[in-house]
């Protein structure tokens, strides 16, 4: 029987690779032989050791496969469309269950049982449980969209998570056309962002601190830019967006960088009346001053998402497709390595060396 080999982590900051036979698929799964699949800022708390609940393990969520087996009565994607060993997939990284409470009420992208085969060890079968790997399991209730033909591995691999999930964060808050939205952070999240908003009718206004990312944000739609190191106080980035802003300050701001602080500087950067959306702040525990009453006088709604309804990620596709020739998503991917170079992409990505590092797992 042919083998297959997932990088292991087995504490945080350190990794190994095992190597298992590939496993049968049961009805209703996939396996999928791995194209490229990406670091996300994710994977950076879990390698640095601030997430809550996934310490050791196989990593790796964001990806695009060539199906290599099907499981039986697998016969089209979660959109209809047929499909067959070959053809070029990518899934959404969590399981629903349609049964838990909040998938009950609507809430597919809270579901419980959401990480049911994430958290597993590598030892326990079907063995490649992430996408860091050679390749990847796709298990019932997981749902999964066909490539389009027209969509290079390279931007197909970024549509789960990070624009699917941006995409649902701005479909939710209800950006409108005219809206002024500033994008804290302009890595993988805040470039998809950027794209999102400005194909909605928005201004864009993307603030970082790191001059190639800036640049990489103009490409991806963002009308204004905000420089970090010439802005280099809270005080000085808000009189910028006010005068963008037609002394108003934002509509909507969205927190994509994973810095507590932001949302105290968030706040302080919305209109009266304004939304802010917090996507990338996913590890418990880290504080930030935040002033309560400015957020009440000045009658803000503070909306956070994690996950996203996994329809999204065909909407993040069908998006993809339908701009492949207006942003350069192929082009978003700054850093390839082989798979037994995870750890140093890892380090390179938290150091931020790179935008978005890409994991090419069978070359």
């Amino acid at each position: 029987m042919m083998k297959g080999k997932v990088a292991v982590m087995s504490e945080p900051g350190k990794l190994s690779f095992a190597e298992y036979q590939l496993p049968e698929v049961e009805p209703g799964g996939i396996l999928v032989k791995v194209i490229r699949t990406n670091i996300c800022g994710s994977e950076l708390h879990i390698w640095q050791g601030h997430h809550p609940t996934k310490k050791s393990g196989v990593m790796g969520h964001e990806m695009v496969g060539e199906i290599a087996r099907l499981g039986a009565g697998v016969e089209t994607d979660y959109a209809g469309n047929p499909i067959k060993v070959g053809d070029r997939i990518a899934a959404a990284y969590y399981i629903t269950c349609r049964k838990c409470h909040p998938c009950q009420q609507g809430q597919l992208h809270l579901c419980e049982n959401a990480y049911k085969f994430w958290v597993k060890d590598a030892e326990e079968a079907p063995h490649f449980h992430g996408s860091f790997g050679t390749h990847y399991y796709i298990h019932p209730d997981q749902y999964f969209y066909k490539v389009p033909d027209n969509v290079p591995d390279s931007a197909a691999a970024s549509a789960n998570c990070a624009l699917s999930q941006v995409y649902f964060g701005i479909d939710k808050t209800g950006v409108r056309y005219g809206d002024n939205v500033v994008i804290q952070g302009a890595g993988g999240l805040g470039l998809n962002a950027c794209a999102v908003a400005k194909e909605y009718g928005a201004t864009v206004i993307c603030i970082d601190g790191v001059s190639s990312r800036l640049d990489k944000a103009k490409t991806f739609g963002a009308d204004h830019l905000i420089d970090m190191n010439d802005y280099d106080t809270m005080e000085k980035r808000v009189k910028a967006v006010q005068e963008l802003t037609g002394g108003k300050g934002a509509d909507v701001c969205m927190e994509l960088t994973g810095v507590p602080a932001a949302l105290n500087e968030g706040v302080n950067l919305l209109r009266y009346g304004g939304k802010y959306i917090s996507i990338g702040n996913i590890s418990p525990g880290k504080l930030a001053p935040f002033d309560p009453g400015l957020m009440t006088r000045k009658a803000l709604q503070i909306l956070s998402f994690m996950r996203y309804d996994p329809w999204y990620l065909h909407k993040a596709l069908q998006f993809i497709s339908k701009t492949i020739h207006k942003y350069p998503f192929d082009q978003m991917l700054d850093a390839d390595f082989a798979l037994e170079e995870i750890a140093v992409a890892l380090d390179k990505s938290a150091l931020r060396e790179i935008t978005r590092a890409s994991i090419i797992a069978n070359p």
